[in-house]
């Protein structure tokens, strides 16, 4: 029975140390309740809609979304997450579908890197649809949903992207969000294990080889 559980503690390490190791995730965050920019112009061509619940949702635009993957399961995962409160966003260009993306109020889907304020959204699961690419349509979409936030309350806003979707990055940059950090996060046996850097502690880091540098360089000069 030992042993047995010896390799089941040896199995958790390594899937532990595999999963922190891993790709990581880039956090962003903004403050809403100091957002003072206007609100996002959509374009003649576009428009946003936010539906609540999953009856809102037409049999066209169910089908552009559970096309992307397993219907069956897409759908269930559509309907769960309206049951527990998250908004779906749509952005159409005329009656087309051409992205789309998540909200929650005051907490996660899944467990999160920290737990979030009753004030504080969470941005998630966005896409935009191949041949909608390319036009700047996600950072007009989360442009749009933030300032709608504001208005509604105050709070933060968070959102992750993997630290190599650099399509994904570049888009948030153009928008309010602002590197918090990045992090990696596994769950093992219920419990949930998280590896966090601060974006702070990143640039002291810089800021301190940088500070080397010099005296380095002079040190192989002589």
């Amino acid at each position: 029975m030992c042993h047995g559980l010896g390799a089941t503690i040896r199995r958790a390490r390594l899937a532990l140390k595999r999963a922190l190791f891993a790709n990581r995730m880039v956090v962003f965050y903004c403050d809403l309740s100091a957002q003072t920019s206007p609100a996002v112009t959509i374009p003649a061509s576009f428009r946003v809609e936010r539906l609540l619940n999953a009856a809102e949702l037409s049999q066209q635009d169910w089908e552009a979304v559970i096309s992307l993957w397993n219907p069956k399961l897409a759908r269930r995962n559509i309907n769960e997450r309206f049951t527990k409160g998250a908004t779906l966003w749509l952005i159409k260009s005329g009656n087309r579908l051409a992205g789309y993306g998540w909200t929650l109020q005051g907490r996660t889907i899944e467990p999160y890197y920290f737990p979030l304020g009753p004030d504080d959204a969470h941005l998630f699961d966005f896409h935009v649809f191949p041949e909608y690419r390319g036009q700047g349509i996600n950072p007009l979409l989360v442009g749009y949903i933030l300032h709608a936030l504001a208005t509604d309350w105050g709070g933060r806003a968070f959102i992750e992207a993997a630290e190599w979707n650099e399509a994904q990055l570049c888009s948030l940059r153009k928008t309010a969000f602002r590197r918090l950090g990045w992090a990696r996060s596994v769950t093992i046996f219920g419990h949930k294990f998280t590896s966090w850097t601060a974006d702070n502690d990143i640039e002291e880091a810089a800021k301190e080889r940088r500070g080397r540098a010099p005296a380095m360089a002079r040190s192989h000069e002589r």
